[in-house]
């Protein structure tokens, strides 16, 4: 963080054209946002811009269009959304980028704000084009990044642009890389690691990075399943990835080396099919038929207990099938027991991930934990040990 530009309250923004890149990449339906918590997670420092009376020109992205304007992909809703929810005049632009645009940024009255369409409707901005990232930064005088989301790609509204204009990383951006020192560098421990999901394959490199920062990792989820049938647990019809065998025996390996325990579930709830009703089922007896959906009694207590004694929790990916309201407890378990010991003795919290944010969803955790990161892939990345290109730009 030291040799990191961040924005602060210090620099004069009174009067001038701020670029500001963040994420509303929000579910969308029939022109419905369904979940607003990336939104809502930007309007206190959007707010804080309009009161200090700068030219706030926001570019985000939505989806993968691939380069091609995508009507369904557009960003009228979350416009609709801002205007609802901001004082001040909104606007929307959803032409090309070029010297009209620049105009209309220097028409902007002080406090005002104009919203860019869905900048991935360019195929420049996935390409990190130079010549497309040089128009973006004539829009502003000073780009504020506010995506840590998408701040593992080389794109040009995170990346190139940081060449052609006073670039700094944001409050909640700086915040996500705080939380990650948290656990690697000014951790507190003990350290447990809750990791759910469905496949260990393609996160072998941040569990063994997580492994060699934690005192305790606790699988869960699916890819508690692949655990399970290595140690010769019969998981009947459950998910399971294959040919993971020399995968499982690395992270045992890993985890020896670095005296770091490792839970896997002890008991179940399974059903026959993803909508069904729950069924108790303890080790060794899920049967042909069946699929383990979520976490046991006993092993949401043994859970409970583990992070009643650790000093520093991260958590990535649901404890069971939460879609279906019948397989939450888990999940809900582990978020209200990790939530209880944030508040009462200063547990160090992160939680992370879309699927587990999803999962929290409207269950009124969203203020419990020490942080809580709409960040996905970047979350990862960093946590494994490798730094960002779009931080990396940030840098001195």
């Amino acid at each position: 963080m030291s040799n990191l530009r961040i924005f602060s309250g210090k620099i004069p923004i009174n009067g001038k054209r701020l670029l500001l890149r963040v994420d509303l990449n929000v579910p969308i339906a029939n022109s419905e946002i369904k979940d607003d918590v990336r939104i809502k997670t930007i309007l206190p420092f959007l707010g804080e811009l309009i009161k200090k009376k700068a030219k706030v020109v926001i570019i985000s992205h939505l989806g993968r269009p691939k380069g091609k304007v995508v009507p369904g992909l557009s960003l009228r809703p979350i416009v609709e959304y801002l205007k609802k929810n901001l004082s001040e005049k909104v606007y929307f632009y959803n032409e090309e980028i070029n010297e009209k645009t620049v105009k209309l940024t220097n028409k902007l009255n002080p406090g005002e704000v104009l919203i860019l369409e869905n900048i991935r409707f360019f195929k420049e901005e996935e390409n990190n084009d130079e010549i497309f990232a040089k128009q973006l930064a004539r829009l502003g005088d000073v780009f504020i990044n506010e995506a840590f989301s998408c701040s593992h790609r080389k794109q040009a509204s995170v990346h190139k642009i940081t060449k052609f204009i006073e670039s700094y990383g944001g409050p909640q951006l700086c915040k996500e890389i705080k939380s990650i020192d948290l656990i690697k560098k000014n951790k507190k421990k003990p350290v447990t690691c809750i990791i759910g999901g469905s496949k260990i394959s393609t996160k072998i490199n941040i569990i063994s990075s997580l492994i060699e920062n934690s005192d305790n990792l606790i699988i869960v989820g699916a890819m508690a399943n692949n655990f399970l049938h290595f140690n010769g647990i019969k998981i009947g019809m459950s998910l399971m990835e294959k040919n993971v065998e020399n995968i499982i025996k690395k992270i045992n390996l890993i985890a020896k080396e670095n005296n770091c325990k490792i839970f896997i579930p002890k008991d179940y709830y399974v059903s026959e099919n993803t909508d069904g009703m729950p069924v108790y089922r303890s080790q060794h007896e899920v049967k042909d038929r069946e699929m383990i959906l979520d976490l046991g009694k006993n092993s949401i207590k043994s859970i409970g207990e583990i992070i009643d004694k650790s000093n520093t929790v991260f958590w990535n990916g649901p404890a069971g099938f939460f879609e279906n309201k019948n397989f939450q407890e888990g999940t809900l378990s582990l978020a209200s027991n990790i939530a209880k010991n944030t508040k009462s003795k200063s547990l160090i919290s992160i939680v992370g991930g879309g699927d587990t944010i999803a999962a929290l969803k409207n269950q009124g955790f969203e203020n419990s934990f020490t942080h809580l990161s709409t960040a996905g892939g970047a979350l990862l990345e960093s946590l494994e040990g490798k730094e960002l290109p779009a931080i990396k730009a940030l840098r001195i």
